[in-house]
Parts: C-alpha cells; structure tokens; sequence
C-alpha cells in the first residue's frame, strides 16, 4: 500500500485488533492496519500505562502517514474475582461435598478457600451460584455468614491456586471501576484515547459514574459480559456510547445456548439507539497458533456479520497469536465475502429503526432512501459532534458513508461505525464551499468517479451539533 496515495476500506464491517507482546513494534502494528485493522484496542488487563502509550504513539504516527483517523480505546480490567492458594497448590473436589469460602487468608485444603472479596460475604444469598476456573467447578450456596459461604459441589472435581470466579446471580454492590482501573482511566485518558471499555458492568448506575471521571474527555463502551447486563441491556446501551458483546465471561455465566440469542439480541438494540456494537472474544481463536481458522470460527465471524454488527474484534489472535496479520486479513476476507451476498443486503434493509421525530432522523433517513432510489455512489455527513453519521450508519445503507468533520476526535471515533469512511479536514465557510468539498473527497478517497451523484446531508448554521437540516444532491467532478 502507498501511503502517498488516498486511503479507503472497500468494506463496512470494522475490525478491531488487540494490541500486545506480538504487535508492539512500528512494522507490525503498521502491518496490522494494512491488512485490515480500523480500530486498536489496549488490553489494560496486561502491560504497563508505559507500554500503552508507546503502542499509540506509534498508531499516531501510522495514522498521520496514511492521513487517515485511527479509533483507539482502553479496555479497563475491571474487579477480577479470585480465590487464595491451597496447601500443596491444588485440590479434588468430590461431587456433593461441603466446600467452604472464607476470609481466613491461610492456604485452603478440600474443605475450604480463602475468598478475598469481601463485598460478596455482604451480597450473596443461599441458592445463588458460583463458577471457579471459567465454570469448570460448580458451587450451590448453602448457607451464608459476614465470615464464610458455605457451599455444595455440584460439578468439576479439580481446582488450584488463584482461580477465577463468577457469579451469575449475585449483582455486587461495589463499583466496577477497582483501585487499579481508576489508576488506568487516568493513563487512559492523559495518553490521549478515544474510548473507555467498561469491564463487567452490571447495571446503568456504573455508566453513570464513569462517565463522571470521565468529565467528557473520552466515549464509553461498556461491556456486556454479566447476566445483570443483559437484564439491563436497553438501559445500558442507551447511557453508553457503544457496547462491546464480550462473549468470553458472558458464556460463562449464561447457558451456552442463549449466548447466541443475546448476541442478536445487543446488535438489534444497538442499531436502534445509533450506537456501534462490537462482537467479541474466540472469534479466531484457533489462529493463535494456526495461519488458518477453523470453519466453525469462519463461520461465527460470518454470522455476527450478518447480524450487522459494526465490528468484530480479535483479542489474542493479535495480542499474543503468532499469525497476527493472517487473522486481520481472515477478518477482512470474510466480511467482504458476506457483504457481497444478495441475503446479506436483504437482511439489513428488512428492518430499519423508526427515525425519532427530529429534522435530523428525517434528513438521515432520507438520505438512505433517496441514494438507494438514484443508486448515489456514496452518502457524504458533514458533521461536528458524528450524531449525524452514527444516525446515518443506524440505516445500514448499501453505499459508503463519508463523514466530514473539522473534530479529529471525532473522526478518530467514527472509524468504529459501519461503514463509514472519516475525514479530517478544515472549516467549512458556506453552501457552496461545503458541495465543493464533499465532491473533491469523493473522488479524492475514491468514492465517486467523475459524473456519478453523491448525497450530502448538513445543518446550517455550519458547525452548530445537531443542527442537520440540509439533504442536497451532488455530481462527482
């Protein structure tokens, strides 16, 4: 690729690559954005804030090559739950057996472990269950005291030192922001990225707090992993700015079964609100270690595609795998590959959100409809604030959305979106000035050949957020 040349994606589902000890360096994080990678996530569940920042000053200076905005976000580790050691590292664990957590901090045996979570001991309730080591181990809580929960095993029969635990009933008290997640959201955000990533949030409220140490200097994600979430979903994606389905911890605490429902489910409700989903976790998992995927994940990746979701995510794969660029490139492939189906199509326009009752839904959603009837090559959004273009990426249309905006952030969070293509550029002055403009980037970025007609939508006054009024009909030049 020419980095002296236009830059374009000839495809609208995103993908995002896990930064990590496999990608760190200039050459592989440029090769990951080469081959396909839109959007960078650090996993601040690993590494230091040093670490971090070293891997978007290089994303920085990729995105500054290529003059094309890169979305960055910091995904928080959030409260990880685990218990102590055991005597001799692990034990056996005998089904119908009384097995006892505490907060005796001396090293467990068959009969008991030391859980270090004292807010649970105040939550927790008899009858509710707990999952250790990503659900192999099952516990029925028994009985419950401010010291100890007394429980019965009721599946897996080995367990060793610090392993994890879920608690598919139990909704804590606590926030879901920890000591050390407030110490990253400060990195997160003074090393300068776009979104924040919300591990386990459990309910509405914890949007609400972070979003006020947040004060506006990031969007959130928040990150639906828990089953309160999904109980909550309409809420939490309407006070979130995107939602990521992070399928991982979610399939732990819910039947397996249901992981697929709830996936359906999240894009749905996320295209209804304009926000970006992100479908995540084991989606090529197997490319770790191999340079090809298995069908099953070809496949999985296929259906969130199909979906509509507007990202899917590789965590490992690229973090830590050892054909990183292969697995991008797997991604690209295949939503190129679904995008061009008939049944694809068929599904994204069989649905579309009521626009809400503004001039802004009415424009965006007009524009949709009247670039399928003249067959636009493209939908060009000028826009300060990107409400315009999240509206218009609600409609999920067949041709390319161009966002323009003079807000690099902006346009650095644009980049998640379906199907849209952000441009930085300067101030618009007037009517004219702004068609101009429009037609020399379409053709510029390669969007519009000379004589094909573009759909460009605007609010005048110019640079007034939430102010669209204007759908205006332009010929490429």
């Amino acid at each position: 690729m020419n980095i002296n040349e236009p830059f374009r994606r000839f495809r609208q589902t995103k993908v995002v690559a896990t930064l990590g000890p496999s990608t760190s360096t200039y050459e592989s994080i440029k090769a990951l954005f080469e081959n396909g990678a839109d959007v960078f996530r650090l996993n601040f569940s690993h590494g230091t804030a040093a670490d971090h920042k070293a891997r978007l000053e290089i994303i920085r200076k990729i995105e500054a090559e290529f003059d094309h905005p890169i979305g960055v976000f910091a995904d928080l580790q959030g409260p990880k739950i685990r218990i102590g050691t055991f005597v001799g590292e692990k034990i056996k664990l005998e089904r119908d057996q009384v097995f006892i957590l505490d907060q005796d901090e001396q090293p467990g045996d068959e009969h008991r472990v030391y859980l270090p979570h004292p807010e649970i001991f105040e939550t927790i309730k008899s009858g509710d269950k707990l999952l250790l080591d990503d659900g192999k181990v099952h516990l029925r809580v028994t009985d419950v005291s401010s010291k100890q929960i007394k429980t019965t095993v009721e599946a897996g029969n080995k367990l060793s030192d610090r392993k994890g635990v879920n608690l598919p009933d139990t909704i804590l008290n606590s926030s879901p922001l920890t000591a050390k997640d407030r110490q990253d959201l400060v990195s997160a955000l003074d090393m300068g990225v776009d979104w924040i990533a919300l591990s386990f949030v459990q309910k509405p409220d914890d949007i609400a707090e972070a979003r006020k140490l947040i004060n506006g200097r990031a969007s959130i994600i928040s990150k639906i992993e828990k089953p309160s979430a999904v109980e909550h979903l309409k809420e939490i994606i309407d006070l979130s700015d995107a939602v990521m389905l992070a399928r991982g911890d979610l399939g732990v605490e819910v039947p397996a079964e249901k992981v697929p429902v709830i996936q359906k489910r999240t894009v749905r409700l996320a295209r209804e609100a304009g926000r970006p989903v992100i479908i995540a976790t084991q989606m090529l998992e197997s490319m770790i270690t191999s340079p090809t995927p298995t069908r099953a994940e070809a496949s999985d990746v296929a259906t969130a595609i199909y979906d509509g979701t507007d990202a899917v995510m590789l965590s490992a794969e690229t973090a830590a795998g050892e054909y990183p660029n292969e697995a991008v490139s797997m991604m690209r492939k295949i939503a190129r590959d679904v995008e061009q189906d008939e049944l694809y199509r068929k599904i994204m326009d069989a649905e579309h959100p009521d626009p809400d009752s503004n001039a802004a839904d009415a424009i965006t959603a007009a524009a949709h409809t009247v670039a399928h009837t003249i067959k636009a090559a493209v939908i060009v959004n000028y826009t300060t604030s990107g409400s315009t273009t999240l509206r218009t990426a609600r409609e999920r249309p067949s041709v390319p959305i161009l966002c323009i905006t003079e807000d690099i952030n902006v346009a650095r969070r644009m980049a998640l979106s379906f199907g849209v293509h952000a441009v930085h550029t300067g101030d618009i002055d007037n009517f004219d000035d702004m068609v101009r403009k429009a037609t020399e980037v379409a053709r510029d970025c390669q969007f519009a050949e000379k004589g094909q007609r573009l759909i460009i939508t605007a609010g005048v006054p110019f640079g007034t957020p939430g102010s669209t009024n204007i759908l205006h009909i332009a010929w490429a030049i």
